[in-house]
Formats: structure tokens, C-alpha cells, sequence
């Protein structure tokens, strides 16, 4: 089974040794723990994908700050905001900022439990996503312009002789660019060439 990284992030040494005790018994599981939020941030750079345990009501930076300072890069952390109260617009606010889970300390450890799998399960879904769509900018950026603009106008369901009068070029330079671009792709048909253009986030614009 793939080691799966979990992050701590609580002011509270005594509820990141006990958070720390039940996850250990997650043979998958690998445990980092922080005592602050700001010693999380000055890290996320360097850090795998994962679940975040975040306490909210933290001195200096809260919880709340910390989805906020890692906006850009949210997606790659399942965030669960761990609380002593469990008002609703705290909640709320979690929620908008990409948080996943919100629950109540002390926690029940099979909820926990529960709520870590549910967020690593997204995770990693997202990663999965993300490693498609960059293969797939990837595969698009290798086209030259003009292999792009016929493959736009594939996308936009029109016929080669439509995109020819468009880009001011003969049918059959269509269709040799038509050729060339679903070989750089390496796919041997168009709804190969569209589910490949689509996942790189190409969009008609008609």
C-alpha cells in the first residue's frame, strides 16, 4: 500500500501527540506535525499532497489564515478544521476556503478516521486530474500554432472545408495539419484528439 502523508497542524502539543497516537496505527500513514501555522506555511512548498488536520483557534495564524495562505495550492491538501467550538460561521468560512471536513474537538477517533480516508480520497482524485490535464497541456503545447487552430475548429464541430475558408488555407492543408496534429497526439481518432484537447482546458469559442 502507498504511504499516504498527514499533516498536524495544532498549538497544542498534547493534541498533536494524541491525534499523532491514533493515526500511527494507520500502517499507510506517515505523520508530521506542526505547532504553528506559520511553521506549516514556511514549508508547503516542500510538502507532498495530502490530508491537513488544521486547528482553527490558533495563536498568531489560525486555521482560517492558513487556508487562506495556501490558496494557490489548496488542492493539494484534504483540509479537516479541527475546533473546541463548532459555530456555524466558522464552518462556513472553512468551507468557502476549500476545507473538506469540519469537526469538533475532542473527536471521535472512527469519525476522524473516517474524515481523513474521505479527504485523501479527493486528494487524490484531484492529483489523478491534474496529472491528465498537464499531460494533456503537454500533448497540446507540442503542436505548432497553426496544428492548434485547426484542432480549435475540430472542437468547435467544424468541417475541414469551414476551418480551411477560416484560417485562409486549402482543404487539403486542413487535412495534412489534421494528420500531423493527431500523430504528435498520438491518437488515431478525433474523439481521441477532442477528449485530449478538452482535458488540456482548450474550449470552443463559438
Amino acid at each position: 500500500m502507498a504511504t499516504r502523508n498527514i499533516y498536524i497542524v495544532d498549538d497544542d502539543q498534547s493534541v498533536r501527540a494524541g491525534l499523532q497516537s491514533l493515526l500511527a496505527t494507520q500502517p499507510s500513514l506517515m505523520v508530521f506535525t506542526y505547532r504553528s501555522g506559520e511553521d506549516f506555511v514556511a514549508q508547503i512548498a516542500d510538502l507532498e499532497p495530502g490530508c491537513l488536520l488544521l486547528d482553527y483557534n490558533m495563536p498568531g495564524m489560525d486555521g482560517l489564515d492558513v487556508l487562506e495562505a495556501i490558496a494557490d495550492v489548496r488542492d493539494r491538501f484534504g483540509t479537516i478544521i479541527l475546533t473546541g467550538q463548532g459555530a456555524i460561521s466558522v464552518a462556513v468560512r472553512a468551507w468557502k476556503l476549500g476545507a473538506l471536513d469540519f469537526l469538533e474537538k475532542p473527536c471521535d477517533p472512527a469519525l476522524l478516521l473516517q474524515a481523513v480516508e474521505s479527504a485523501f480520497t479527493i486528494v487524490e482524485q484531484d492529483q489523478q486530474k491534474a496529472s491528465v490535464a498537464e499531460r494533456a497541456k503537454k500533448s497540446v503545447d507540442s503542436l505548432t500554432q497553426r496544428e492548434q487552430d485547426v484542432l480549435l475548429g475540430l472542437i468547435e464541430g467544424r468541417a475541414n472545408k469551414l476551418i480551411a475558408y477560416d484560417l485562409a488555407i486549402s482543404p487539403r492543408t486542413v487535412e495534412i495539419h489534421r494528420a500531423k496534429l493527431m500523430a504528435k497526439l498520438g491518437v488515431r481518432s478525433l474523439s481521441e484528439a477532442l477528449r485530449i484537447a478538452f482535458a488540456a482546458g482548450l474550449i470552443p469559442i463559438r
